[in-house]
């Protein structure tokens, strides 16, 4: 298992810079709100697929983690299973 990964989503989870679900994320990337993607192992080929395509057209970063979605859900403290999270870019850069 990924260690420092894990410990980048706990952190990240203290600050409200997470996106949880594939749609979600999708529409954050096609807007290049986002520095980085993580992915459970048992995520869908075919949201995988459209994931890859889009970090590689916006370089975006992406990490497949080890664990499936039920795990992801528990490292993130949510009753559900999580397959797909977005790391927003960091807010100073969005400022006016």
């Amino acid at each position: 298992m990924n260690k420092m990964s894990l410990d980048e989503i706990k952190k990240s989870l203290k600050s409200d810079n997470m996106i949880f679900g594939a749609d979600k994320v999708l529409k954050a990337l096609r807007k290049k709100e986002l520095e980085k993607i993580f992915l459970a192992s048992n995520t869908p080929a075919a949201l995988m697929s459209d994931v890859k395509r889009y970090t590689e057209l916006t370089g975006t970063q992406l990490e497949v983690l080890p664990i499936p979605n039920d795990e992801l859900g528990v490292v993130c403290k949510k009753p559900f299973s999580i397959s797909t999270i977005g790391l927003k870019k960091a807010a100073e850069k969005k400022k006016h």
